[in-house]
């Protein structure tokens, strides 16, 4: 059975066409599926063996409509499937209606109780889906309209197909309109095309009243499940906000109670030594030791709150800041001779190896500089005197390698997963007092977060630690940062 139609087929223009045409309403996609599920519904209830002219959408939840009427009906009825015929150059996916290219991956039954109908590839019927219900007993028509859109541009010709516009829909069961509808699809069929209905059929001017009440039943219990479906999203999401915003108020309460932590501890010793040095009987040796920690405590106080500061205004300016390209031979050699002095007041060999061929990388303005400075201050600080501690770089594929590896006191295996929390320091049970604001792998991993990098971590308790970062190379896109623990 061979059915085609003429591209200047409008079935909302023959709708919009009849004397007092029905007038459409602006709904969404939701509505119309409801529509065309209550339609079905009463033909497969009142068993109303019917010929059904479709344009749906192609997706699934469409489709099984159709199959669930005829599966339910059998063999008396017939669908005629209208579907766009793409030429060879649209089939390239030009991108101007995107609905066309959805609609030819469709697949229309081979059945005999199923035709497709071919529509041009320029077709009026493109911007239209419908279902349209014919049978002595009951004919309704469900017609939805997406309308052109005009571009802000006018000199575009494109128009905006975006499917969360509304749709004009229309439905009705008023028999003069519907049989507009089937003349003027009967003069756009081709010669050669069967026939879409008997000779001898005739539309009926309105449908029984049980049946239109049923009908209107029908729509009300599909509207109100689509209307409950709607409600439990809404409240979904709404719990899901709820949740995000619980999760972030707790962290903000623990990240407050962690900073008061860290500002009494400080203050608690610094009021200790001051209640010390107003004792009488206090010897010259005492007096300079409690002076001593008084002098530690205030460089740890301002060490804190230097490194708040210095985390705060990164979080806040991360998000604008712009990748630029950067060469690790300018920026690791200055860094690296800064340390010098205090690598030799400690005994350590500070070394590096930067080859001057390697290729620029991505990073924020002045981010490298910070990385390389807060990871070699860690590895002089946490290790002894007379120790080593190594700067290498080379090339892996896409990306430039940066190892930071020392000799030092090294990390327990139960907090390497810890080190990159905010205030944290490592606690080796050493005497040697290595306090900080514990802020400083913490920004480490805010800056490589936004460049892109990946940082990995392998440390022995008491021989030594490496950390690796990877930053991209410029020309590759960089990735998500992955903090990796061994």
């Amino acid at each position: 059975m061979n059915v085609s139609l003429a591209k200047d087929l409008s079935v909302y223009q023959l709708v919009m066409g009849v004397q007092v045409p029905p007038k459409p309403l602006s709904l969404s996609p939701a509505t119309l599926l409801s529509l065309v599920r209550a339609q079905i519904d009463l033909l497969i209830e009142q068993q109303i063996a019917a010929t059904l002219w479709v344009k749906l959408p192609p997706e699934k939840i469409w489709q099984s409509e159709l199959t669930r009427y005829q599966s339910s009906v059998g063999a008396s009825s017939l669908i005629y499937t209208c579907q766009i015929n793409e030429s060879e150059s649209e089939k390239g996916g030009t991108g101007e209606d995107e609905e066309a290219g959805e609609e030819n991956t469709s697949s229309s039954s081979s059945s005999p109780h199923h035709v497709t109908v071919h529509l041009p590839p320029d077709s009026q019927l493109r911007r239209e889906n419908f279902l349209m219900v014919l049978s002595p007993q009951f004919c309704s028509l469900i017609l939805a309209h997406r309308p052109l859109k005009k571009r802000k541009n006018q000199t575009s010709a494109k128009v905006n197909t975006n499917k969360n516009q509304p749709l004009l829909i229309i439905t009705t069961v008023e028999g003069r309109v519907i049989q507009q509808v089937l003349d003027g699809i009967q003069k756009a069929s081709a010669p050669e095309s069967s026939p879409i209905v008997a000779a001898d059929f005739i539309c009926p001017t309105m449908p029984q009243a049980a049946t239109m009440t049923q009908l209107f039943a029908k729509q009300l219990l599909r509207q109100d499940e689509i209307n409950r479906q709607i409600i439990t999203a809404r409240t979904t999401k709404l719990q899901q906000l709820n949740q995000e915003l619980h999760n972030k108020e707790q962290l903000q309460d623990e990240y407050l109670k962690n900073l008061c932590q860290e500002l009494r501890i400080p203050l608690t010793h610094i009021k200790t030594a001051l209640s010390l040095l107003n004792s009488p009987n206090l010897k010259p040796p005492q007096r300079q030791r409690y002076l001593q920690m008084l002098n530690i405590q205030c460089d740890q106080q301002n060490s804190l709150i230097s490194g708040l500061l210095e985390l705060v205004q990164l979080e806040r300016n991360l998000e604008g800041m712009t990748l630029e390209a950067v060469r690790l031979s300018e920026i690791v050699p200055g860094v690296v001779s800064t340390y010098q002095p205090v690598a030799q007041e400690k005994g350590i060999m500070l070394a590096y190896t930067v080859p001057t061929e390697l290729p620029p990388i991505w990073c924020v303005s002045g981010g490298l500089r910070q990385i390389v400075i807060n990871l070699l201050h860690n590895s002089i600080k946490f290790t002894p005197n007379g120790g080593e501690v190594w700067v290498r770089a080379r090339l892996q594929g896409n990306y430039v390698q940066l190892e930071f590896r020392d000799t030092g006191i090294g990390i327990a295996e139960s907090e390497v997963s810890k080190i990159f929390d905010r205030f944290y320091r490592v606690r080796t049970g050493v005497t040697e007092d290595y306090a900080g604001a514990g802020l400083g792998l913490t920004i480490v991993k805010q800056l490589l977060l936004r460049c892109g990098g990946s940082i990995s971590v392998k440390s022995k308790l008491y021989e030594g630690s490496t950390f690796t970062i990877q930053l991209a190379t410029v020309g590759n896109t960089p990735k998500a940062i992955a903090i990796e623990n061994e």
